[in-house]
């Protein structure tokens, strides 16, 4: 039993992965939503081994399937981009790579941040179509490692239209690191590995903000208004599906500029109620939305909704009688 290692408990319905592993025979492990619990090795079983003894059924890769409880591999894609990638180098010891895929030469600066401070721990020229070693990575210390910080700058050996200079900020969670399991673009090697440009692509919480807040309020009023639907899931794999590189924080901004935009949309369209889920959790997303409602005038009142409907895991808005 190891770190990273997804596991379920046996006299309980969680699953999850394993984050940390304590003297004594306890395992931490990193369930839905972030959410981790303490749990004796004794207690959880890794989830390949108990699918192996219940189904006996060899696949064409020579293992056994375990059904969708097991991480699915990542798709080998080669399009254009820069992948980051962690590589083993041995049991423990993982080689972190800088993968260019593109066809152009780029500047490249690796951070290793700690609060508002950070010390560069690479930094150089990166050729089109070629990788680099930046740094190396215990897996057992995954719990430690600090967030990094990505800018890569393209040059322009002629008079050309350059791309945008690609800037990322990287904080995994166990639960999506351990998920993304393939064969690394270009080294085709086993790894973990992550597109570092597609998710300014598919984000654009700038424009989402000026829908929210336009410097003319009638400009607002004279666009048409998209009834939302009754209940909104604020889940973040129901907003992008790139969200495994996002910090706590970015994914806190989208979650609530999607839910401030829908309850306007619901007011401005006369709904008489909307209901958000948002999940247990840390309780972070649901602190934050009673405290927007409740500063809020104009609806009649908020609470959580009834556990039939949603659990302890939404807020009902009532805006009209």
């Amino acid at each position: 039993m190891n770190i990273g290692d997804r596991v379920r408990l046996l006299h309980g319905k969680e699953e999850g992965v394993i984050t940390r592993l304590s003297s004594g025979g306890q395992v931490e492990i990193e369930i839905e939503d972030g959410f981790r619990i303490p749990a004796m090795k004794s207690e959880v079983v890794v989830i390949d081994k108990a699918e192996k003894e219940y189904f006996d059924t060899p696949s064409s890769s020579g293992t056994l399937f375990s059904g969708e409880s097991r991480p699915k591999p990542v798709e080998n894609v080669h399009k254009g981009g820069f992948f980051l990638a962690y590589v083993p180098y041995n049991d423990q010891v993982h080689d972190v790579l800088l993968i260019n895929t593109t066809k152009k030469e780029y500047l490249f600066s690796v951070d290793e941040l700690q609060g508002e401070a950070s010390k560069n721990v690479a930094a150089g020229v990166l050729q089109p179509g070629s990788s680099t070693k930046v740094a190396e990575k215990m897996i057992r210390d995954f719990e430690q490692w600090p967030p990094l910080k990505f800018l890569m700058v393209p040059l322009n050996k002629q008079v050309e239209a350059s791309p945008k200079p690609i800037e990322r900020k990287v904080k995994f969670k166990a639960s999506a690191f351990f998920k993304h399991k393939g064969k690394a673009p270009l080294i085709d090697k086993e790894a973990y590995f992550f597109k570092l440009n597609e998710q300014e692509r598919l984000l654009d919480v700038k424009k989402l903000n000026e829908e929210l807040n336009p410097d003319d309020p009638e400009i607002y009023l004279r666009k048409k208004i998209n009834r939302p639907a009754s209940s909104i899931d604020l889940h973040i794999e129901k907003l992008t599906e790139n969200h495994d590189l996002m910090s706590n924080g970015e994914m806190l901004q989208l979650q609530l500029t999607v839910f401030e935009k829908s309850l306007n949309d619901a007011i401005a369209s006369g709904m008489d109620e909307i209901t958000f889920i948002h999940g247990i959790g840390n309780g972070v997303l649901r602190k934050e939305i009673h405290r927007y409602l409740s500063q809020m005038k104009g609806i009649k009142y908020f609470k959580d909704s009834q556990k039939t409907n949603f659990g302890y895991g939404a807020t009902t808005v009532k805006i009209h009688e």
